[in-house]
């Protein structure tokens, strides 16, 4: 009697421990940085260290835990330029350390980045690029060609005081916008990274 029971147990049990535990192709995986990283001082070859923020799950079971190690490399990085030209990161997820010790081959794609309120995201290449600065830098010009203005009126109590001042003020701005380059990509340690499996990963 215990023999027929424990065959009809046996089927049921089975399942749970013969197939090999995968990251499912399409799957998404929330990564925290370790490090912090930015297009300031980063250097193509430099290693990125994250961990898991989140388990990645598939079939109703997790597969990678919470606070796995994962490594990267920046794979790209342009710094923001004085004039023009937008600061850009590209980081290539490499492998993944599993609590077991087993370290695993991975490739996953950028898909998302923390923006942080400066309006970097990720592009058409998968690279985190960091959002336009024309008009922070219109505002510079406008801002320091109203303050000339004023003040050259006020010294000469005349319109042609104020104008001096404006086009001063304006040359000032102008030339603080030359001078200065636009923001960087900064992804600083703790903030998240959402990356996408293009493949089924092994995992077991």
């Amino acid at each position: 009697m215990r023999w027929i029971v424990g065959a009809f147990i046996l089927p049921c049990v089975w399942p749970c421990f013969c197939g090999a535990a995968e990251i499912p192709q399409g799957a998404h995986a929330l990564l925290r940085l370790v490090n912090s990283v930015t297009t300031r001082t980063a250097r193509e070859g430099d290693y990125v260290y994250l961990r898991t923020a989140t388990p990645i799950v598939a079939g109703g079971q997790i597969v990678v835990p919470a606070e796995s190690y994962v490594q990267g490399v920046v794979s790209h990085t342009i710094r923001s330029g004085r004039v023009k030209g937008r600061a850009e990161l590209g980081i290539r997820i490499e492998t993944l350390t599993l609590t077991t010790g087993k370290v695993v081959e991975i490739a996953p794609h950028l898909a998302s980045a923390d923006a942080e309120g400066s309006g970097q995201k990720v592009n058409d290449e998968r690279q985190i690029e960091q959002a336009s600065s024309v008009g922070t830098d219109a505002a510079r010009v406008a801002t320091l060609g109203g303050t000339g203005a004023a003040v050259g009126g006020l010294a000469d109590r005349s319109w042609k005081g104020a104008g001096i001042g404006g086009g001063a003020g304006a040359a000032v701005g102008l030339a603080s916008v030359l001078l200065t380059r636009g923001r960087e990509v900064e992804l600083p340690q703790g903030s998240t990274i959402d990356v996408v499996f293009d493949r089924a990963v092994k995992v077991d």
